[in-house]
């Protein structure tokens, strides 16, 4: 059965152009009615755009990080359209280094535009997805930010603390009805301009990545999922827990103990994800003998 999503309202931030572009041509495809937001004229481009093929779009040309200019767009739209059923956050920046030679402004600042800004615009539309009982939300977290990559400590370290936000509204929305999801995309947008030979740029279009967001904030989509996607594949990442193993012994001796123990600690063998952080302590806890209360 084909997702639609008449009716409902979305919100995708740095969408005037590459992937963002693609998210929300294809929500607007999809019946949506879209706020296409970004800092340039791209915004207005793409609006029309959607507007031109017979969709309703608008554009809202500001900052994800002016808490002012985000409110408004929120409010705007909501006054509009009379909901929020939606929020992609996308906007991000590069300021690529290794990290002896970053400046320190430059680790906050893509901080500020990726992590922050996708904690600015999540909290404009929070309440009003609470009230209205449903809400989906995807921030776009990085391979970068998962696995790690040379010259990516600041990208790294603001798209990992997305999945930290992702893990906990997910459970804070969860009896709302808002679920919140990561999407990890591979994808030659403009921050990968000359980076790779055209006949891969040509495998890796963002419009095969946006599929992927689709699946996420459809009626029936999942919470709490890390989905990677690129050149038309979709893989799921999991941060999972080994079983480990309980050392014991006097105080003293537990490290060296634990050393000798190493291989046994990260044996992936039956490692599992946990639902939520008191899961750790539970899995310790029964390791030592005990029998945690229900968290």
């Amino acid at each position: 059965m084909m997702i639609r999503l008449d009716g409902q309202v979305a919100i995708v931030t740095g969408a005037g152009g590459g992937l963002g572009r693609a998210h929300a041509l294809l929500l607007a495809r999809r019946g949506a009615r879209v706020v296409v937001n970004d800092m340039g004229e791209g915004a207005d481009a793409v609006a029309a755009e959607i507007v031109a093929a017979g969709g309703e779009a608008v554009a809202a040309v500001g900052s994800v990080i002016d808490v002012d200019f985000v409110d408004r767009m929120v409010a705007d739209a909501h006054r509009t359209w009379g909901r929020i059923d939606i929020l992609v956050n996308n906007a991000g920046i590069l300021r690529d280094r290794s990290f002896a030679r970053m400046e320190l402004d430059d680790f906050r600042q893509v901080i500020e535009v990726h992590l922050m800004g996708a904690v600015i615009c999540t909290k404009a539309v929070w309440d009003i997805m609470r009230g209205q009982a449903y809400g989906r939300i995807v921030m776009t977290t990085s391979s970068s930010g998962l696995y790690g990559n040379f010259g990516q400590s600041n990208y790294g370290a603001a798209k990992m603390a997305l999945v930290g936000l992702m893990q906990t509204l997910g459970l804070e929305g969860e009896k709302y009805n808002i679920r919140v999801n990561c999407l990890a995309p591979t994808a030659a947008t403009q921050m990968m301009e000359g980076l790779m030979p055209e006949e891969t740029v040509q495998l890796i279009r963002p419009e095969y990545v946006s599929p992927a967001v689709l699946a996420l904030v459809q009626a029936d989509a999942p919470n709490r999922a890390i989905i990677a996607a690129g050149a038309r594949s979709f893989e799921a990442a999991r941060i999972s827990l080994t079983r480990g193993v309980h050392v014991g012994g006097e105080l003293d001796d537990l490290p060296e103990a634990l050393l000798e123990r190493w291989d046994e600690v990260v044996d992936p063998a039956d490692d599992f994800v946990p639902r939520h952080a008191f899961e750790q302590s539970r899995l310790e806890l029964e390791k030592a003998g005990q029998t945690p209360g229900e968290a």
